[in-house]
């Protein structure tokens, strides 16, 4: 009996020594796409039955199984189930001694079928009414103020990279070192080649809202430009989720937690977890309907304040944007007191493929840390007081400068090893001549604009020409650069016509006294055929392909002009800006359309004017990208309002006339919510005094079959002219609207859209007799109102638009030869 009792203690105590030997496997489990650890993920074997579940970081501990091998099985709602057989060296090998043990990487898949069933009481959507009713107490826009310091990490990678193949290459042998830092993402390879970092304090105010974001530190190897640099801050890169959308790319998408979010998505209550005392439901959310602006993901939600802890955001690969792959956006929320919780960290992650899913594309990381939280402080309205407008971002000195021992204490999150990579590879570069040369090939051809030390030649496209008048005409250019001055650039050009013989040209100087805000003095003499109204993103009329896409039957005005002018532009920093303009113009008609001695009489020189004007232009918070001489547009986030006076004088110069002009326009693109976007442009003008048409109201007409937004398509240049008019322009794109309940349309991604333009206007007695001469073809709406609709087509295979415009007013329509309708084509890049 004693040795029976020996023998059982023996036996447990070698079970138990086995037991108490058996390793533990250790791992970490991520998101395959945005490199973001998954809490709470199941890991279990499939033999021995034993499990776990990764922690809120996405780590994970199992002790081995008893089985000589294994199936290491991890899943997560979403993701596609992960099988890695292990045996029991492999186990050895991810065991605590080797950290960080297994890389579990988890492809995404769509949700499952389960997520929309229905039950009696739906917990999921009970749950995201809990969590919209306390949006007001959730949202950090709710304090009064608060401020932090932002770290912004952009990150730009060539994906599907072969560098075998382009070691290859002959013009990229120089740069094979390149290709060392190439690594592998979702097993396809990657290489990267542009990274930012931005350090800055923010500051923001609830009443009245202001904003403010000082760049203390930014550092991009080979851009030094401070629009790139303040574009990269964080004063348009805040997302919020408790709002209603969220902004992407142009669009804008549906947020999960929008108070009309029922409509648009389905929610599921799925799982419960503790994370430090406190308890926290996993969500999940799908879209209730395909093609619409709207996510798929999930997120863990607070049980008692019911606010969001983390948000996981990803693409539903039926919205209806262009050129993305896949796309994921994830915040963290952290509890910085008793009841607050602040984000304290975003990423972004973006595949961009311009030619298509499997051509070349571009992976995109966003990565921004929020430390140093302050809410309700007194300090943060004492900063903000020093604002001169309601939101302003400025770069402190040597902001561009910072060192490198900076950086390094600096960054909220170390570089990866790839990351450090892409400065040391930058910097190599920098100092390679042949790089430049490849650089200042690049950029002639993309821009039509070359570089050879100070001087500028270009554009190309403008070189070779022809037409009916000049023949067979050759131009060249020639400025500066900011390598002969950062303040003054010089240009001009000179063209001969072998059909008209003769030579023609500009010379124009543009001086930047200061550059924020901006203040600048311009002035040109040019002696070249004017081609009437020009606008932007149209087809130029003196460009070789537009000959091909003219209106049949019309022919090209042509007339001269030469021009002496001299503008001082002046702007404030609340976008309220002044221009003061002293111009002197002579018309030459050469070619259909009246000639210039039908004019003479009131004596003088005829088509020859003096004028000065004042323009007043106010465009609140718009923002712009420029470089050292010129900037654009990238739009306002309020109308943009416009008035200019004009004063023509006689006797200066041997001008002819004497007259006044008003005209102003309030013009904005505003969203619509859930129905795309409207751009409005409401305009009007009057003339006092007797002129040619050259110096009235040309209504903007269209010869292209090139749609133009800003101009009439169903008549021609110089076809009517007013001493008084008004009018409007309204584009309405809707998105995908009826096309998304078609499946071929919502697979193409087409898009609807409308448009209105309407002209009033009248042309007094005296300018209608002074412009009846011979060979002249104008007309008056004479009162009556012109109305031109349109619908179509847009994002035809992501790059074409197709416009059917209506003639509608005035009544009655014009004869058979006139134009009713019209089809227009025209290229467009839009997300």
């Amino acid at each position: 009996m004693i040795w029976r009792t020996v023998m059982a203690v023996v036996l447990l105590l070698t079970v138990s020594a086995g037991h108490a030997q058996r390793l533990i496997v250790k791992g970490i489990i991520k998101d395959e796409h945005s490199d973001e650890r998954i809490p709470f993920a199941s890991a279990r074997w499939a033999v021995a039955g034993t499990g776990t579940i990764s922690d809120s970081a996405g780590r994970f501990r199992l002790a081995e199984s008893d089985r000589s091998v294994d199936t290491l099985i991890v899943s997560y709602v979403g993701y596609k189930i992960f099988l890695l057989p292990v045996s029991r060296e492999m186990a050895h090998s991810f065991a605590d001694k080797s950290p960080p043990g297994i890389i579990v990487t988890l492809q995404r898949s769509q949700y499952a079928a389960d997520v929309v069933v229905k039950r009696t009481v739906d917990k999921g959507l009970l749950l995201w009414r809990k969590i919209v009713r306390r949006r007001p107490f959730n949202d950090r826009y709710r304090l009064n103020n608060f401020a932090y310091e932002l770290y912004n990490r952009l990150e730009l990678d060539l994906n599907d990279v072969n560098k075998d193949r382009l070691r290859s290459k002959r013009l990229l042998r120089p740069f094979a070192f390149v290709f060392d830092n190439v690594d592998t993402l979702q097993g396809v390879p990657f290489l990267p080649v542009y990274l930012t970092e931005t350090l800055s304090d923010y500051f923001y105010q609830k009443r009245p809202v202001r904003k403010r974001e000082a760049i203390k530190a930014s550092k991009t190897l080979g851009i030094d430009n401070p629009s790139v640099t303040q574009l990269l801050g964080g004063m348009d890169q805040n997302v919020d989720f408790y709002s209603n959308y969220i902004p992407l790319f142009t669009k804008r998408f549906i947020s999960p937690l929008s108070d009309r979010g029922d409509y648009y998505y389905h929610y599921k209550l799925v799982d419960t977890q503790w994370i430090n005392s406190r308890r926290f439901f996993h969500l999940v959310f799908t879209p209730q309907r395909k093609g619409e602006s709207t996510f798929e993901g999930d997120c863990w939600v607070h049980d008692t304040t019911f606010a969001i802890q983390k948000m996981n955001l990803r693409l539903n690969r039926e919205a209806n944007i262009n050129f993305i792959n896949e796309l994921s956006l994830i915040q963290q929320f952290s509890l910085i007191n008793d009841s607050t919780w602040f984000l304290t960290r975003d990423k972004f992650v973006v595949n961009i493929s311009p030619l298509g899913g499997s051509k070349v594309g571009f992976i995109g990381r966003k990565t921004a840390t929020y430390r140093n939280i302050r809410i309700d402080d007194p300090n943060v309205s004492r900063t903000l007081d020093s604002n001169r407008i309601r939101e302003e971002i400025v770069t402190r000195a040597g902001a561009r400068d910072r060192a490198d021992s900076f950086w390094a204490s600096a960054r909220h999150e170390p570089l990866s090893p790839h990351q450090q990579a892409v400065y040391t590879t930058m910097d190599s570069l920098l100092k390679m001549p042949l790089f430049h040369t490849y650089t200042e090939w690049v950029n002639f051809i993309g821009t039509g604009y070359y570089d050879a030390g100070p001087w500028e030649f270009g554009p190309w496209y403008n070189a070779i020409y022809s037409n009916q008048l000049q023949g067979f005409r050759l131009r060249f250019d020639l400025g500066t650069n900011r390598n002969f001055s950062k303040k003054v650039i010089l240009h001009g050009y000179l063209a001969y016509g072998f059909g008209d013989r003769r030579v023609r040209g500009e010379a124009d100087a543009l001086w930047v006294l200061h550059r924020d805000p901006r203040f600048t003095l311009y002035g040109m003499y040019r002696n070249d055929l004017d081609y009437g109204q020009q606008y932007y993103d149209e087809i130029t009329s003196d460009n070789i392909f537009a000959i091909a896409l003219r209106k049949s039957g019309i022919p090209i005005k042509f007339i001269n002009l030469e021009e002496k002018k001299l503008e001082l532009f002046k702007e404030w920093h609340n976008g309220f800006s002044v221009t003061l303009t002293g111009d002197d113009k002579q018309y030459d008609p050469l070619l259909h359309l009246p000639s210039k001695a039908s004019f003479g009489k009131f004596g003088g020189d005829p088509l020859h004017t003096f004028e000065t004007s004042i323009r007043f232009r106010w465009a609140y918070l718009e923002k712009f990208f420029q470089n050292t001489f010129y900037r654009r547009s990238l739009g306002a986030k309020y109308p943009v309002v416009s008035i200019k006076y004009t004063r023509g004088i006689k006797g200066v110069l041997n001008s002819n006339y004497e007259y006044n002009k008003l005209s102003g326009s309030i013009s904005d693109l505003t969203t619509i919510q859930t129905f795309g976007t409207l751009y409005y442009n409401v305009f009007a003008g009057k003339t006092y005094g007797t002129l040619p048409f050259t110096f009235l109201d040309v209504a903007p007409g269209n010869e292209l079959y090139y749609y133009n937004q800003y101009a009439f398509s169903l008549f021609n240049k110089w076809q009517y002219i007013h001493d008084k008019y008004g009018g409007a322009n309204l584009e309405h794109n809707v998105g995908n609207g009826l096309f998304r309940f078609i499946p071929l349309t919502r697979r193409l991604k087409w898009r609807q859209f409308w448009t209105a333009k309407a002209l009033w206007g009248s042309l007094s007695r005296e300018n209608t007799a002074y412009n009846s001469q011979p060979g002249s073809n104008f007309q008056s709406l004479n009162g009556r109102t012109y109305l031109e609709l349109g619908t179509g087509v847009d994002n035809i295979f992501r790059f074409f638009r197709v416009d059917c415009i209506w003639r509608i007013l005035p009544q009655p329509l014009p004869a058979e030869g006139a134009e009713r309708f019209g089809v227009f084509g025209s290229f467009r890049v839009a997300f």
